[in-house]
């Protein structure tokens, strides 16, 4: 049993409005075709395909605020209601009193623990680590819990030898933005083949995609737009290379943002759930309502 899970941060099930919500905008033909030619908001879930199961969850774990990254993405990893035990949601980078459950108590740690392999797909650039090394830049929640977990994150060597992913899918940004004019470049689709052949080296995988949740904090729909089609190549080519006997792919997000370009602020919108796979081990999640419901459920599937 292999689970690749598809972080999209700040991604919410959004209203059925064109003005502020680029999921109703978008050309996404393979999700749509999935969903029963529906748009992913809020008024798609709950869903049950062939191969697909949309359930919406809560992030905001009945504590009050708007619910933020640090303490989302630490919910997700660890299955704990951290905003509860704390009082407060936190982010976006977390602080010390949410990194503490961030050590020991996650998918990853757990995943090491039973003797079995984990790995964030995503490759950082020479200069995050630089950002790292120097204090000029913290972990988020996702690479403290592996770096906690003894796993070391993926470099630029790892991107050129075709072991990582771009955090972008496509590896643009690593010329445009990074200075590598001699980087990979991929189609969505073929990025999609690639994360799928990257996910069966690993018994729990993770891929990490922030730039939904900036394109929200900008409200630049032109750019929301353009993300969620690439991600909708993506998703063809991942799911022509996966096969329901390789695992589970799962995808959810941290909170709502992207949905709703009207605000730059986070949302208290339901987030998406969605999973991919074998019938019988999507039912795993029948009971989840919220994003504390997640780890356990990965960790009984897996272990």
């Amino acid at each position: 049993m292999k689970i690749l899970f598809l972080f999209l941060d700040g991604i919410g099930l959004g209203e059925d409005n064109p003005e502020i919500n680029p999921f109703l905008r978008a050309n996404m033909p393979l999700l749509e075709s999935l969903l029963g030619g529906k748009k992913m908001t809020k008024s798609a879930a709950p869903f049950e395909g062939e191969t697909i199961s949309l359930k919406a969850i809560d992030p905001n774990l009945g504590v009050k605020g708007l619910p933020q990254s640090a303490t989302g993405q630490a919910v997700l990893l660890t299955g704990i209601n951290i905003p509860a035990e704390l009082g407060y949601h936190y982010g976006p980078k977390p602080n010390p009193e949410v990194a503490q459950y961030l050590n020991g108590q996650t998918i990853f740690s757990s995943t090491v623990n039973a003797g079995r392999k984990a790995a964030l797909l995503n490759a950082y650039p020479p200069r995050y680590f630089d950002g790292i090394d120097s204090g000029k830049r913290l972990y988020s929640s996702i690479p403290l819990a592996l770096t906690n977990a003894g796993i070391p994150l993926f470099t630029e060597k790892d991107y050129f030898a075709g072991t990582a992913l771009s955090a972008d899918f496509t590896g643009e940004g690593w010329r445009d933005f990074l200075g590598f004019p001699d980087a990979p470049i991929f189609d969505p689709e073929n990025a999609g083949v690639n994360l799928g052949s990257l996910a069966r080296h690993y018994d729990f995988s993770f891929f990490e995609y922030w730039a939904s949740d900036y394109a929200g904090h900008k409200q630049d729909m032109p750019w929301a737009v353009r993300q969620l089609e690439t991600f909708d190549g993506v998703l063809k080519g991942l799911l022509a290379n996966w096969q329901n006997e390789d695992g589970l792919i799962l995808l959810t997000s941290d909170h709502g943002n992207m949905e709703d370009l009207g605000t730059r602020k986070h949302t208290a919108a339901q987030v998406p759930l969605l999973l991919f796979g074998d019938k019988t081990k999507r039912d795993a999640f029948a009971d989840v309502s919220d994003l504390a419901g997640i780890a356990p459920t990965i960790n009984r599937l897996l272990l």
